[in-house]
């Protein structure tokens, strides 16, 4: 499930949407929201990462930790990078 939909019509530019894009679904992964099973937990990470992107935050490693902090969870390990934190998770 992509962010956009929890966008509710406000605009980004398509590099903040794409980091967007990728902390939410690193985010649900971490949280294990496999095939989104908790509607209302994935649309709080989603509200989280969109709040972060609108006080300024663009990158997508920040978005996604500091949603998962603000949501009482431990972000992934700082060691993996973004793009390798999904199998991290998958294990």
């Amino acid at each position: 499930m992509p962010i956009g939909q929890f966008l509710n019509g406000e605009n980004f530019d398509p590099e903040t949407t794409h980091a967007m894009g990728v902390a939410f679904e690193v985010a649900c992964v971490a949280l294990q929201l496999r095939n989104r099973s908790d509607p209302a937990t994935t649309a709080m990470v989603a509200q989280k990462i969109i709040a972060l992107a609108k006080a300024g935050e663009r990158c997508a490693t920040a978005l996604c930790d500091r949603a998962l902090i603000e949501l009482g969870c431990p972000p992934p390990p700082a060691a993996a990078p973004l793009n390798q934190r999904r199998r991290v998770f998958m294990q």
